[in-house]
Parts: C-alpha cells; structure tokens; sequence
C-alpha cells in the first residue's frame, strides 16, 4: 500500500508539473497572437491599403489572381513562376482550383487570364 501511495505522490508531482508547463507556454501563445494581431503590416515589409490589410495575409490562391488580374492580355506560367516565386506543383494547383473555381480560364495552352 505504501510503494502505491509513493507512485501516485510521484504522478501528482509530475502532473503539477506538467500543469505549470502548459500555463507557461498558453501565457507565451497568448502574447504571440496578441504581437502578430498588434503589428502593422509595414513593419513587416508590406505596404498598407487601409485597415483591413495590415492585419490580411495573402494566400497562394490570392498572389497567383493578383497577378493574372494585373495582365489584361493574359500571363504565362513562366512569367507567373517568376513574378509569384511559386514552384511547379504549387503554381499547377493554384490554376486548377482558380480554373475550377472559374475565376481564370486559359485563353490559349499555357496563357491565363481573368475570367
């Protein structure tokens, strides 16, 4: 009874522990995500347009659109590599969800432009 008493005091003692731990890092969180809401989005290198954008971040999604958008006559996927700085297999994805999404469309093999 008493080697039963010693392993549950053990057990107690490391789950005070571990508790004091898990409010650490949660106290750490907390102030990250309170930094990260708090900076502006020139601190970070990027230029504002009000004050929705400082806080928005730019999916893959919303660059490879933005770019297209910008192209009147159409883009191709050598100058979106280079302008958006995205791999093959990301920049193929993009197209294929912004094309099923019907937001471009291939003007000719390998040229996309807003639809």
């Amino acid at each position: 009874m008493k080697k039963l008493e010693q392993q549950l005091a053990r057990i107690l003692q490391t789950l005070s522990s571990l508790s004091k731990h898990v409010g650490q890092i949660a106290k750490e969180v907390t102030r990250s995500t309170a930094a990260a809401k708090g900076t502006s989005g020139s601190a970070s290198g990027r230029k504002t347009r009000g004050a929705a954008a400082s806080v928005r971040r730019d999916t893959v999604l919303d660059s490879v659109l933005e770019t297209i958008k910008r192209n009147r006559s159409g883009i191709s996927i050598a100058q979106l590599k280079k302008k958006t700085d995205l791999g093959d297999r990301q920049l193929s994805n993009a197209l294929y969800k912004l094309t099923k999404k019907g937001m471009v469309h291939a003007k000719s093999r390998g040229i996309y432009v807003k639809s």
